[in-house]
């Protein structure tokens, strides 16, 4: 069965205030004490607890810089805990920055095998899904061409077709796909839909109220790296909104 459990977890990041120092301030530096630390520590996602279980579908809200990226990126063990602990079951597709893992210099088809054992499928399960990968990314004159020589539509269809290549049991989104031609964009959207309703947990960062209540059954509104509240999707919405017009 699926789950996702995060216990008390927090994620720290170094804020550096100092100019990178030159060699000649190193070396100087190196031999006498510092003064203070140039840096100050950030905590990007703070103590956050919560469990999601089979069959919900959970948004995450929260102004720029709340931690909302952050944390879809712990849940995808793309950034490790700094305290506490983060527990995912069943197969993971992480929809955040999609194509991130490609090598520019590597062609579409070294890409496929490079990114998709990134996430997690081994050679012979690539094998087999390569043919469909490159037919349904419309690449298959372009598929052994390096992909630094790609168009931004080209390489988003290869990215969106190799990390949806497999129904996942875990879906993670960071907002809807969105991205190459208008005739690509109906069929990526066609797909996603199908994704979203047989996956067995969709957790959804959006800015788009309306997509999060369309897709949404549990929405967490997270503030300054914590959970400000969690609850049934309208009614956080619906605050999230209304401390939006009260500042």
């Amino acid at each position: 069965m699926s789950k996702i459990s995060v216990n008390n977890l927090s994620i720290k990041f170094h804020i550096y205030h100092d100019r990178s120092p030159s060699l000649k301030d190193y070396i100087s530096g190196f031999f006498k004490s510092q003064k203070k630390s140039g840096f100050s520590d950030f905590f990007a996602v703070k103590n956050v607890s919560f469990d999601i279980k089979q069959g919900e579908r959970v948004g995450i809200v929260g102004r720029n810089g709340a931690g909302k990226s952050t944390l879809l990126k712990a849940l995808c063990r793309i950034y490790e805990p700094s305290t506490g602990h983060v527990s995912v079951s069943g197969r993971v597709a992480p929809l955040l920055e999609i194509g991130a893992g490609f090598h520019p210099e590597f062609t579409g088809r070294e890409n496929i095998y490079l990114n998709g054992t990134i996430l997690g499928y081994s050679k012979d399960q690539l094998k087999i899904l390569e043919p469909e990968i490159i037919a349904f990314a419309e690449l298959e004159d372009f598929i052994d061409t390096p992909v630094k020589y790609y168009s931004t539509g080209m390489y988003l269809r290869l990215a969106f077709s190799l990390a949806t290549a497999v129904q996942p049991e875990v879906l993670i989104l960071d907002e809807m796909f969105a991205g190459g031609d208008a005739g690509f964009v109906q069929k990526a959207t066609d797909r996603m839909k199908h994704i979203v309703d047989q996956s067995k947990i969709m957790v959804l960062v959006s800015h788009n109220p309306i997509l999060l209540r369309t897709f949404c059954n549990r929405v967490i509104w997270m503030d300054h790296g914590q959970i400000k509240e969690d609850g049934e999707s309208n009614i956080v919405i619906d605050h999230y909104l209304q401390s939006g017009k009260n500042k």
